[in-house]
């Protein structure tokens, strides 16, 4: 791991994703969730605020160090249970059926494998649990996608392996999970990076 990916990237990370044209969209993702939630790619904690009274604990994943440490502030103020279980959500340390919601935000983006993070979230989930989730991936309209395809090898030098091509709600659906609702859109920024889905699925009963 370089200088550039352990000390720098959460910085400008934790910057980008903590703007204030982001907080009402982690504001919406967060509405209703409950229970025990385990809250993959963690970051420094930009969701924290937001979290209902309805949730009992958070149980975190988070791969870098310093990410976690900008988060202290936010977890030392939260009212809610807040604890590191792991660095890996490809591999989640938990048991089956052992949560009431996920949560992701700006995620699978990310994670090298998002296929097998998906799999884990579905098998931690109780049955009817939710994923809640909010993500940037691919646009719609063709010139946007070009941009973004030929922008993606520097986006994920320079993003700590972020990627402008990935489909998330395509990922999550393919994966089993079935969809309460979804709302995409362009947000205000570059549109390579603006194009946003928001949305709430459930786990499958079996």
């Amino acid at each position: 791991m370089g200088i550039y990916t352990k000390h720098l990237a959460p910085r400008l990370i934790n910057l980008a994703c903590g703007s204030p044209a982001i907080q009402r969209w982690r504001r919406d993702v967060c509405v209703g969730l409950r229970g025990t939630v385990v809250e993959i790619g963690f970051g420094s904690g930009h969701n924290v605020p937001f979290y209902p009274d309805e949730v009992t604990n958070v149980l975190a994943l988070e791969p870098s160090s310093l990410a976690w440490r900008l988060g202290a502030k936010r977890i030392a103020a939260s009212v809610i249970a807040i604890e590191q279980i792991g660095l890996d959500g490809q591999s989640i340390p938990l048991l089956d059926q052992s949560c009431d919601a996920a949560l992701l935000t700006f995620t699978l983006c990310t994670i090298p494998d998002p296929v097998a993070a998906l799999h884990e979230i579905m098998r931690v989930l109780r049955p009817g649990g939710e994923l809640h989730f909010l993500e940037h991936g691919l646009a719609p309209d063709a010139k946007t996608a070009l941009r973004q395809h030929r922008l993606d090898p520097l986006e994920q030098r320079l993003a700590d392996g972020c990627r402008l091509t990935r489909r998330p709600l395509e990922l999550i659906t393919s994966a089993g999970f079935i969809s309460q609702w979804k709302h995409e859109q362009f947000v205000k920024g570059p549109k390579p990076w603006s194009y946003f889905t928001l949305g709430v699925v459930t786990r499958r009963a079996n």
